[in-house]
């Protein structure tokens, strides 16, 4: 674990968190399996270099934790908390044990999915973006990487990190962005 990330948590001691792992690693910044010490409960905890940004970039990433903080559906990830140190942003989320969608659809080696858990995994990731919908927010990010499974295989959509507010449900989007194969 590298020292930086040890002393920020020390120096924070947010209701005591231990780093397990890296979890994941992008050109923003990083993704670490952490655990509450009081309840040992798994959580995610995603490191964002702001140091590394331009102003436009880190306005996204703290739009990513005012979008995040104020979502509540059981088909999103949840916030937990958030905190910024040595010029580090730090956004505290569920777990997800399942892992992302990505990962499970290749591990099934060309053997296809039962066509209810599909229906139901399209269920819930619709109810998800009618929530988000709802609340005027567009995630355009959605892909099967952003697309995380609990142990008991309930979709969490996650990684808000380019969603857009609309000022109203009648407000457009003019920018394409995201990954071009989920257009």
């Amino acid at each position: 674990m590298p020292l930086a990330l040890t002393k920020m948590l020390v120096e924070f001691n947010m209701e005591d968190i231990e780093v397990i792992k890296e979890i994941g690693r992008g050109s923003y910044g990083s993704v670490w399996l952490v655990s509450r010490i009081t309840d040992r409960r798994l959580l995610v905890l995603k490191s964002v270099r702001l140091s590394h940004l331009n102003s436009e970039e880190e306005k996204t990433a703290r739009q990513e934790v005012h979008i995040l903080a104020g979502l509540k559906h059981p088909n999103i990830v949840s916030y937990k908390g958030s905190f910024e140190m040595n010029h580090h942003l730090h956004l505290l989320m569920t777990y997800c044990e399942g892992g992302d969608l990505f990962t499970k659809i290749r591990h099934q080696h060309r053997t296809l999915f039962p066509e209810q858990q599909i229906i139901r995994w399209f269920i819930q990731i619709t109810m998800a973006l009618q929530y988000l919908h709802s609340h005027n927010i567009l995630h355009r990010d959605l892909k099967t990487q952003n697309i995380f499974l609990t142990r008991s295989g309930l979709i969490k959509l996650g990684d808000f990190g380019i969603a857009r507010v609309l000022n109203s449900s009648v407000d457009l989007a003019t920018t394409m962005i995201g990954h071009h194969h989920y257009m």
